[in-house]
C-alpha cells in the first residue's frame, strides 16, 4: 500500500506539469492562428476553417476592403493605422458573434464567413454603419470606411472558397467602384476579367488579362 501511494504521490505533479505543458502548446498554437494586431484568424487559419463550412451547407461569403486606410496612415502615422486595424478587428468579431470566422487576409483587406444569413441586406448593413464609425486615436477621430461584398455560396456551382472569395471580391470592388457601400452579387457568373486566379488589378494580378466570364 505505502508503495503505492508513493507512486501516486510521484505521478501527480508529472500528470499536473503535462496538463500545463499541453495547455501551453493548444495556447501557443491557437496564438500563432491569429494576427497579433487585429487577432482575427490569419490568412492560412481562415482558409482551412472556412472551407470546412463551405462544406458542411450553405453560407455567405463576405469580402471588406477599408476605405481611406492609406489616408489614415498617411496623415496620421501607422501608429494609428494599427489602432484603426485593431477596431476593425473587434468590430468583425461582435458582427460575426457565433455564428461564423472572421479572418484578415492582409493589409486593409478582411473576409468572413457566416452561417445564419436571413436577413443579410440588414446585417451587411450594420456591418457598414460599424466600420464607418471614427476610430479613436489619442483623442483624435480617425475617419474610415469600408466597402463590402458578399456571395451565397448557393450562387456558386460548387462549395469552394476560392471561387466564392474571387466572387465577393467582385462585389466588394462594385461596391467601392459605385459608392453604395455594400453588394450582394447575385449573378452565377464572373463579372471581371481574371489574372492568375484574382480579379485584375488586385495584388497578384500582373499578367495580360483573360475574360472569364460576363454578368448574366
Amino acid at each position: 500500500m505505502s508503495a503505492l501511494l508513493s507512486a501516486a504521490a510521484t505521478a501527480a505533479p508529472l500528470a499536473a506539469g503535462w496538463s500545463v505543458h499541453s495547455l501551453w502548446m493548444r495556447r501557443r498554437f491557437e496564438a500563432a492562428r491569429r494576427d497579433p494586431l487585429t487577432g482575427l484568424l490569419t490568412r492560412d487559419a481562415f482558409t482551412s476553417r472556412a472551407q470546412r463550412l463551405l462544406s458542411e451547407g450553405a453560407a455567405v461569403v463576405v469580402v471588406i476592403d477599408l476605405d481611406g486606410f492609406k489616408a489614415v496612415n498617411d496623415s496620421y502615422g501607422h501608429a494609428a493605422g494599427d489602432a484603426a486595424l485593431a477596431t476593425v478587428g473587434d468590430r468583425l468579431t461582435v458582427w460575426s458573434a457565433s455564428r461564423g470566422i472572421v479572418g484578415r487576409l492582409g493589409g486593409d483587406e478582411f473576409a468572413a464567413v457566416i452561417t445564419d444569413a436571413d436577413d443579410l441586406p440588414d446585417d451587411l448593413a450594420d456591418l457598414h454603419q460599424m466600420l464607418c464609425e471614427t476610430v479613436s486615436f489619442e483623442d483624435r477621430p480617425l475617419p474610415l470606411g469600408a466597402s463590402i461584398g458578399a456571395v451565397h455560396s448557393v450562387q456558386l456551382p460548387a462549395a469552394d472558397l476560392s471561387a466564392a472569395l474571387r466572387r465577393a471580391d467582385e462585389a466588394m470592388y462594385d461596391a467601392k467602384r459605385t459608392g453604395c457601400g455594400w453588394l450582394i452579387l447575385r449573378s452565377s457568373e464572373p463579372t471581371h476579367n481574371t489574372v492568375n486566379g484574382r480579379r485584375a488589378g488586385r495584388d497578384g494580378a500582373h499578367l495580360s488579362t483573360v475574360p472569364e466570364g460576363s454578368a448574366s
